[in-house]
Protein backbone atom coordinates (compact mmCIF):
# COMPACT_ATOMS: atom_id res chain seq x y z
CA UNK A 1 0.00 0.00 0.00
CA UNK A 2 2.95 2.14 0.91
CA UNK A 3 4.19 1.50 -2.67
CA UNK A 4 1.27 2.29 -4.31
CA UNK A 5 0.60 5.85 -2.25
CA UNK A 6 4.41 7.05 -3.53
CA UNK A 7 3.54 5.97 -7.55
CA UNK A 8 0.61 8.30 -6.71
CA UNK A 9 2.34 10.97 -5.60
CA UNK A 10 4.65 11.27 -8.36
CA UNK A 11 1.59 11.12 -10.94
CA UNK A 12 0.03 13.54 -9.27
CA UNK A 13 3.37 15.92 -9.17
CA UNK A 14 4.98 14.66 -11.86
CA UNK A 15 3.01 13.15 -14.43
CA UNK A 16 5.36 10.26 -14.08
CA UNK A 17 4.62 7.99 -16.62
CA UNK A 18 6.50 5.13 -15.18
CA UNK A 19 4.73 5.22 -12.08
CA UNK A 20 1.27 5.30 -13.82
CA UNK A 21 2.55 2.04 -15.91
CA UNK A 22 3.42 0.10 -12.52
CA UNK A 23 0.06 1.12 -10.36
CA UNK A 24 -1.93 -0.02 -13.81
CA UNK A 25 0.21 -3.05 -13.98
CA UNK A 26 -0.63 -3.59 -10.21
CA UNK A 27 -4.15 -3.65 -10.78
CA UNK A 28 -4.87 -4.29 -13.88
CA UNK A 29 -5.60 -7.94 -13.82
CA UNK A 30 -7.55 -7.42 -10.32
CA UNK A 31 -10.05 -4.67 -12.43
CA UNK A 32 -10.75 -6.97 -15.43
CA UNK A 33 -11.46 -9.87 -13.49
CA UNK A 34 -14.11 -7.79 -11.43
CA UNK A 35 -15.19 -6.47 -14.48
CA UNK A 36 -15.25 -9.50 -16.36
CA UNK A 37 -17.62 -11.49 -13.20
CA UNK A 38 -19.91 -9.00 -14.02
CA UNK A 39 -19.99 -8.59 -17.97
CA UNK A 40 -19.33 -12.24 -18.89
CA UNK A 41 -18.06 -10.66 -22.39
CA UNK A 42 -14.01 -10.95 -23.04
CA UNK A 43 -14.26 -7.60 -25.44
CA UNK A 44 -16.20 -5.49 -23.29
CA UNK A 45 -14.32 -6.16 -20.41
CA UNK A 46 -11.39 -5.42 -21.43
CA UNK A 47 -12.86 -1.92 -22.78
CA UNK A 48 -13.99 -1.12 -19.66
CA UNK A 49 -11.15 -2.00 -17.54
CA UNK A 50 -9.14 0.64 -20.30
CA UNK A 51 -12.14 2.80 -19.77
CA UNK A 52 -11.50 2.33 -15.47
CA UNK A 53 -7.70 3.59 -16.07
CA UNK A 54 -7.82 6.21 -18.50
CA UNK A 55 -10.33 7.57 -15.94
CA UNK A 56 -8.28 7.16 -13.03
CA UNK A 57 -5.97 8.98 -14.97
CA UNK A 58 -7.50 11.92 -15.71
CA UNK A 59 -8.92 12.15 -12.48
CA UNK A 60 -5.85 10.94 -10.35
CA UNK A 61 -5.61 14.63 -8.80
CA UNK A 62 -8.26 14.82 -7.12
CA UNK A 63 -7.60 11.18 -5.13
CA UNK A 64 -7.31 11.79 -1.45
CA UNK A 65 -5.71 9.10 0.30
CA UNK A 66 -7.39 10.66 3.91
CA UNK A 67 -10.47 9.85 2.32
CA UNK A 68 -10.05 6.38 0.98
CA UNK A 69 -7.15 3.74 0.18
CA UNK A 70 -6.46 3.67 -3.53
CA UNK A 71 -7.77 0.45 -3.80
CA UNK A 72 -11.07 1.60 -2.90
CA UNK A 73 -11.20 4.08 -5.27
CA UNK A 74 -9.70 2.41 -8.37
CA UNK A 75 -12.44 -0.39 -7.53
CA UNK A 76 -15.02 2.79 -7.41
CA UNK A 77 -14.18 3.93 -10.83
CA UNK A 78 -14.40 0.59 -12.00
CA UNK A 79 -17.89 -0.34 -10.38
CA UNK A 80 -19.13 3.27 -12.01
CA UNK A 81 -18.23 1.90 -15.61
CA UNK A 82 -20.22 -1.10 -15.21
CA UNK A 83 -23.32 0.38 -14.22
CA UNK A 84 -23.05 3.03 -16.78
CA UNK A 85 -22.19 0.31 -19.63
CA UNK A 86 -25.09 -1.91 -18.21
CA UNK A 87 -27.36 1.66 -18.31
CA UNK A 88 -26.07 2.13 -21.60
CA UNK A 89 -27.22 -0.91 -23.07
CA UNK A 90 -30.88 -0.14 -21.78
CA UNK A 91 -30.91 -3.43 -19.38
CA UNK A 92 -33.19 -2.03 -17.25
CA UNK A 93 -36.12 -3.91 -15.74
CA UNK A 94 -39.15 -1.97 -13.85
CA UNK A 95 -37.37 -1.32 -10.48
CA UNK A 96 -39.15 -3.02 -7.66
CA UNK A 97 -39.42 -2.07 -3.90
CA UNK A 98 -37.94 -4.72 -1.65
CA UNK A 99 -39.87 -4.52 1.29
CA UNK A 100 -37.90 -6.11 4.51
CA UNK A 101 -41.52 -8.18 5.24
CA UNK A 102 -40.01 -10.34 2.27
CA UNK A 103 -36.66 -11.22 3.69
CA UNK A 104 -35.92 -14.68 4.95
CA UNK A 105 -32.72 -16.14 6.32
CA UNK A 106 -31.01 -17.24 3.12
CA UNK A 107 -28.13 -19.97 2.27
CA UNK A 108 -25.53 -17.45 0.01
CA UNK A 109 -24.06 -20.55 -1.15
CA UNK A 110 -26.60 -21.52 -3.11
CA UNK A 111 -26.49 -18.03 -5.44
CA UNK A 112 -23.54 -17.66 -5.37
CA UNK A 113 -23.87 -21.33 -7.31
CA UNK A 114 -26.28 -19.84 -9.15
CA UNK A 115 -23.89 -17.19 -10.81
CA UNK A 116 -21.23 -19.96 -11.92
CA UNK A 117 -23.87 -20.52 -14.78
CA UNK A 118 -23.09 -17.83 -17.90
CA UNK A 119 -26.90 -17.63 -18.51
CA UNK A 120 -28.18 -17.13 -15.49
CA UNK A 121 -25.56 -15.08 -14.81
CA UNK A 122 -26.07 -12.63 -17.32
CA UNK A 123 -29.80 -12.47 -16.56
CA UNK A 124 -29.03 -11.81 -13.26
CA UNK A 125 -26.46 -8.64 -13.76
CA UNK A 126 -29.18 -7.41 -16.03
CA UNK A 127 -31.70 -7.38 -13.54
CA UNK A 128 -29.28 -5.87 -10.69
CA UNK A 129 -28.95 -3.14 -13.81
CA UNK A 130 -32.31 -1.99 -13.07
CA UNK A 131 -31.99 -1.45 -9.32
CA UNK A 132 -30.69 2.00 -8.01
CA UNK A 133 -27.34 2.89 -7.98
CA UNK A 134 -26.84 2.03 -4.21
CA UNK A 135 -27.93 -1.29 -3.57
CA UNK A 136 -26.11 -2.34 -7.51
CA UNK A 137 -22.83 -0.73 -6.09
CA UNK A 138 -24.06 -3.06 -2.94
CA UNK A 139 -24.32 -5.82 -4.71
CA UNK A 140 -21.41 -6.09 -7.42
CA UNK A 141 -18.91 -4.64 -4.77
CA UNK A 142 -19.96 -7.67 -2.44
CA UNK A 143 -20.08 -9.85 -4.80
CA UNK A 144 -17.42 -9.92 -7.72
CA UNK A 145 -14.83 -7.30 -5.84
CA UNK A 146 -15.10 -9.72 -2.91
CA UNK A 147 -15.47 -6.54 -0.24
CA UNK A 148 -16.89 -6.84 3.08
CA UNK A 149 -19.91 -5.81 4.58
CA UNK A 150 -17.46 -3.55 6.66
CA UNK A 151 -15.64 -1.98 3.64
CA UNK A 152 -18.93 -1.46 1.74
CA UNK A 153 -20.51 0.28 4.80
CA UNK A 154 -17.16 2.59 5.00
CA UNK A 155 -17.30 3.31 1.32
CA UNK A 156 -20.40 4.40 1.14
CA UNK A 157 -20.80 5.85 4.70
CA UNK A 158 -23.51 3.94 5.98
CA UNK A 159 -24.16 1.53 8.94
CA UNK A 160 -23.09 -2.08 8.13
CA UNK A 161 -26.07 -3.24 9.30
CA UNK A 162 -27.95 -1.47 6.90
CA UNK A 163 -25.92 -2.91 4.23
CA UNK A 164 -26.42 -6.12 4.80
CA UNK A 165 -30.23 -5.38 5.06
CA UNK A 166 -30.46 -3.82 1.58
CA UNK A 167 -27.82 -6.51 0.27
CA UNK A 168 -29.70 -9.56 1.35
CA UNK A 169 -32.85 -8.03 0.34
CA UNK A 170 -31.25 -7.98 -3.44
CA UNK A 171 -30.47 -11.69 -2.86
CA UNK A 172 -33.80 -12.73 -1.70
CA UNK A 173 -35.41 -11.06 -4.57
CA UNK A 174 -33.44 -12.39 -7.08
CA UNK A 175 -34.06 -15.85 -5.65
CA UNK A 176 -37.56 -15.09 -6.27
CA UNK A 177 -36.85 -13.83 -9.88
CA UNK A 178 -34.85 -16.52 -10.97
CA UNK A 179 -36.23 -19.66 -8.79
CA UNK A 180 -37.50 -21.44 -11.83
CA UNK A 181 -33.97 -20.81 -13.92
Amino acid sequence: MLEELKLVKKIQKKGDRNSADRLIRMYYDDIQRFIMKQTRDVEVSLDLTQETFISMLQTIAYFDEKKSSFKTWIYRIATNKTIDYFRSKNFKNNTKNISLDDIEPIDESNFTDMLDNKEISEKICKYVSGLPNELQKIFRLHMFAEYTFAEISKELNQPESSVKTKYYRIINTLRKEFKNE
